[in-house]
C-alpha cells in the first residue's frame, strides 16, 4: 500500500528551543580542576615539559610531537586564532597544567558542538581532574543549550573511544577513509550525547566526583565506566530502535 505524505515520520517538533550562545567564557570551575583560555606563552613550556619524554602522547592529534617549547606555542597561537575555543587544564592542587582541549566544529543554529583537540599530560591521564575537565566542558554545553555534543577520533585509538565510553557518550558508528593525518588514512569514530542523555549521565559524573567515591588515598570506589553504563545502554537502545532497518 502506498504510504501517504501524512503516514510519513517527520521527527518531532522543535518548538520552545532558543540557539545557544558560542562557547565563550574566560574560566569554567570545577572541584579539583580549572578551566583557563588557552595561553600559548603561559602554557607551551610547561606542557612541552610535560610531554617529551613521551611522544606517543600525539600519536593521534593532527599536530606534535614538537622538537621546542617554541614550535608548541606557535602551534597554539594558530590554535587560538582559529574559530575552535581552546581551554587548558590547570589543576588546582598543583596550579599547573595538565593538558587542553577544544570545543569545536560549533553549530548554535543546530545546537550542536564537539569537544576535541584532547590532549592530557601522560601523568594526569585519568585523573580527577582530568576527568572533570571534561565533564565540565560537557556539562557547560549542555547548561548552555546545546543539544548534541560529539566525540570523535582515530578508530585505531582505543583509549580514546573507551574515555568516550567512560564519559557517556554513545557510539555512533565509523566514518570510513574520513581524513588523512599525517600522511595516513584516518577512519573516524563518531561518538555523541544528547540533550535526553545527560540528566542520567550528568548523575553519574556527579556521584563519580564526589569526595566520597574516593578513598583516603584518593583511589576510586566506582569507576566513572560502571557509573556511566547503564546511561550509555539506555542511549543505544534508544539508537538502535530510532534506525530504520533496511529491506
Amino acid at each position: 500500500m502506498k504510504r501517504t505524505a501524512a503516514d510519513r515520520p517527520l521527527g518531532p517538533e522543535i518548538t520552545e528551543w532558543t540557539p545557544p550562545p558560542r562557547p565563550g567564557p574566560d574560566v569554567i570551575e570545577g572541584r579539583y580542576l580549572r578551566l583557563q583560555r588557552l595561553s600559548p606563552e603561559r602554557d607551551a613550556p610547561d606542557i612541552f615539559a610535560a610531554t617529551l619524554a613521551t611522544p606517543s602522547v600525539w600519536d593521534y592529534l593532527g599536530n606534535g610531537p614538537f622538537d621546542t617549547a617554541g614550535s608548541l606555542q606557535t602551534w597554539m597561537e594558530k590554535a587560538t586564532g582559529s574559530a575552535d575555543v581552546f581551554y587548558t587544564f590547570m589543576d588546582r592542587q598543583t596550579g599547573d597544567p595538565i593538558g587542553y582541549a577544544s570545543f569545536m566544529r560549533i553549530d548554535a543554529a543546530n545546537g550542536v558542538l564537539e569537544i576535541g583537540n584532547v590532549m592530557i599530560t601522560p601523568a594526569a591521564q585519568q585523573s580527577r581532574a582530568a576527568s572533570e575537565g571534561l565533564m565540565a566542558m560537557i556539562g557547560w554545553a549542555f547548561a548552555a543549550g546545546y543539544r548534541r555534543v560529539e566525540w570523535k577520533c582515530n578508530a585505531l585509538n582505543e583509549p580514546s573511544r573507551r574515555a568516550a565510553n567512560r564519559y557517556g557518550f554513545t557510539f555512533e558508528g565509523i566514518f570510513r577513509n574520513h581524513m588523512i593525518i599525517k600522511g595516513r588514512n584516518r577512519d573516524t569514530a563518531w561518538f555523541a550525547m544528547t540533550v535526553t542523555d545527560w540528566p542520567a549521565v550528568k548523575s553519574a559524573h556527579d556521584k563519580w566526583l564526589n569526595p566520597d567515591n574516593f578513598d583516603d588515598a584518593g583511589v576510586q570506589r566506582k569507576s566513572l565506566s560502571e557509573l556511566t553504563l547503564a546511561a550509555v545502554l539506555h542511549a543505544e537502545t534508544t539508537l538502535s530502535t530510532a534506525t530504520p532497518q533496511a529491506s
